[in-house]
């Protein structure tokens, strides 16, 4: 990074594109890190104990491009039924390196790592403690917790180093232990931390086939702690592999946009040497997803260069939003807003505005907004047949807006070129919308925008390394103390629906998450305006920017999970998804009950077959009551905390 100083370094480069080089890790014969491709993997949702399905799911998944498949091993018996799975995908000829999943059970892992190639442990579970207390740890008592994890994790350490085993130490938001609690909190210092303790006890054992995670639900808190980590990493001269996840992500379109969110972010910086994405869907379907988010970056190295960074205003690990003006409700301490390109269809049929959050009604003569309704209609150089309501506005090319009539002219806006802008004698006096890329942010027109507060800033780019240059835009502007409001713009030519939303939560919730934006505009002729607004607020939702409906945490399933997942899930879905802004999570088992839904309001988690255990937060309300009554039972807590509203 040109000018970064290692106080702040987490990649190699601000602006030019090239993966962080860690060590490479021997993980059966598909290393990992180093020069390898990024790897993408899934996790087995089947019972453990049930080898056949276990084997049949571990081949769907690696037919559909996995290179490692996860089996959960929650206790010594599962861990033992390992080698059976083993066996048989090897006698049907599949070689694909195997992992354990091990919460709690320091036997269970040690089974384990005499079979699969690699193990994956939690150090907030794995010999820690975690009551949702918080202690105050003196040095000694800290030091001797720290002796006593030392003590229960050595043997697995010394297993997997004469086995040739690999480890991932995989950190989750929601299962910080007591004692990192009360040093660091619930942050992202607290989960880089807890990994570096159990990394410190290996490197002192001379093992070093090491693999590193820092999960979350909320992309915030994951970015900043895999930032973090790297960070930490380089003070202590360590460059361990980087295992990629949001965990329990959800699913269909919510759950793809916050992967990409905070899995892309990294990606874009180099940073990442496999990817799980966790959805709860069939884990092959996880593959895909995958896959397109990684392809991305096989051909990036070597694209147009972009201006250094001489110095940077950002701070990598404290998101803060960028400081703008107000400009008539855009920008400011305003939410972001979105901007969406109708189809002609829309000029003389405003029943086509259903698709942007506007449904008029011709019995009550009024329109009935949406949750999820687009702030501006990009119309080009066509003005529509009917009046728009209130919230919603128009916004023209330059040429066509200044030969509409005055009285037209005060109820939409202009968007100009740089030169168009520039020339102009006539504006706008609520809204100029100019739009630039990073080459047009230079002489008179830096002097003009500086002096213009009712300018609004459409950036854009065509770099392929298109979030890279949006982001040396912002910091340019920051760095002239230019402080309008910016729409992040970004168009798609032939995109299919899922690479729409990967790509743009990628290359505009990046920035959202830095703090850097004030309004979003996808533009794609091949996917419909629905999907485009659906997605724009699905950005927005999940970067924490602008909340708009509920949001979920729901784990992938796994072999622990004690119901069915995605059933259960549609059913909670289609009775609470009015309740905007409220986070439920519906986790499978008590593994990833407490701990994995950090910042949930309300929790739903088996607890036993047959059997969920509510939550209040952090808190338990309910314990083992009938999955039969459990979702009436979660929506009459809703209720009684007063978070519930009619759905009209």
């Amino acid at each position: 990074m040109q000018s970064e100083t290692l106080s702040k370094k987490y990649c190699n480069d601000l602006t030019s594109y090239s993966r962080y080089i860690t060590r490479e890790v021997k993980i059966g014969n598909v290393p990992l890190g180093g020069n390898n491709p990024i790897r993408v993997q899934s996790m087995t949702t089947t019972d453990s104990m049930d080898t056949l399905a276990t084997v049949e799911q571990s081949i769907r998944i690696i037919e559909a491009g996995g290179e490692y498949v996860r089996i959960t091993a929650p206790s010594i018996n599962e861990a033992k039924n390992l080698e059976n799975i083993k066996k048989e995908l090897r006698k049907r000829g599949y070689d694909t390196p195997l992992i354990a999943d091990i919460h709690f059970t320091p036997n269970a892992a040690e089974v384990a790592a005499r079979i699969v190639e690699k193990v994956r442990v939690n150090p907030g579970n794995y010999a820690d403690k975690k009551k949702f207390s918080i202690i105050e740890y003196t040095e000694d008592t800290y030091n001797s917790e720290l002796e006593r994890i030392r003590q229960k994790f050595s043997p697995l350490v010394k297993i997997c180093k004469e086995y040739g085993t690999a480890m991932r130490i995989g950190t989750n938001h929601g299962s910080l232990s007591d004692r990192i609690m009360s040093r660091f909190g619930d942050t992202p210092l607290g989960m880089v931390e807890s990994a570096l303790e159990f990394v410190r006890i290996c490197e002192d054992l001379n093992y070093h086939e090491i693999v590193l995670s820092m999960k979350a639900s909320n992309p915030k808190v994951m970015v900043e702690a895999y930032r973090l980590l790297i960070n930490k990493m380089e003070e202590e001269g360590m460059n361990y592999p980087i295992h990629l996840g949001v965990t329990e992500a959800g699913d269909g379109e919510d759950g793809r946009i916050k992967s990409a969110a905070g899995i892309g972010t990294l990606l874009e910086d180099g940073i990442g040497d496999t990817v799980r994405v966790s959805l709860t869907e069939e884990p092959e379907l996880e593959i895909p997803v995958c896959v397109n988010l990684v392809s991305r970056y096989s051909k990036r190295a070597g694209h147009r260069d972009i201006a250094p960074v001489i110095e940077n205003p950002l701070d990598p690990f404290d998101f803060k939003r960028r400081e703008t003006i107000e400009v008539d409700k855009t920008g400011g301490h305003n939410v972001p807003v979105v901007i969406v390109n109708p189809g002609e269809n829309i000029l003389n049929d405003s029943s086509a505005l259903k698709d942007a959050g506007y449904h008029y009604s011709e019995s009550l003569d009024k329109w009935i907004i949406g949750d999820m309704a687009a702030d501006f209609l990009y119309l080009k150089n066509k003005d529509l047949s009917y009046n728009l309501p209130g919230t919603l506005k128009k916004i023209f090319d330059y040429d066509f807006w200044i030969n509409l009539l005055l009285e037209e002219r005060n109820i939409s806006f202009p968007l100009f070129n740089a030169e168009q802008y520039l020339s102009s004698d006539i504006k706008s006096d609520r809204i100029n919308f100019l739009s630039v890329s990073f080459e047009d942010l230079t002489g008179e027109l830096i002097s003009e925008i500086t002096g213009d507060t009712k300018c609004v800033i459409v950036l854009n780019t065509e770099n392929e390394h298109a979030m890279a240059e949006l982001r040396r835009s912002f910091i340019e502007l920051i760095n002239l103390d230019i402080k309008a409001p910016v729409i992040i713009k970004r168009r798609y030519e032939n995109s299919d629906e899922e690479k729409l939303m990967l790509y743009s939560a990628t290359d505009i919730g990046g920035l959202l998450l830095d703090g850097l934006g004030d309004g979003i505009w996808i533009d794609s002729d091949s996917v419909n305006l629905k999907l485009i607004n659906s997605v724009s607020f699905g950005i927005l939702q999940a970067t924490r920017t602008r909340i708009s409906k509920t949001e979920y945490i729901s784990c992938p399933s796994c072999g622990r999970t004690l119901f069915d997942l995605q059933e259960t899930t549609s059913m909670i879905r289609k009775r609470t998804d009015h309740l905007k802004g409220v986070k439920i999570a519906i986790m499978g088992c008590i593994v990833n009950g407490p701990g994995e839904m950090a910042d949930a309001d309300y929790g739903y988690v088996g607890s036993g077959p047959g059997k969920i255990t509510l939550y209040k937060g952090r808190d338990v309300v309910k314990k083992s009551i009938n999955a039969e009554t459990a979702v009436d039972e979660l929506i009459n807590l809703i209720k009684e905390n007063g978070d519930w509203v009619n759905n009209e």
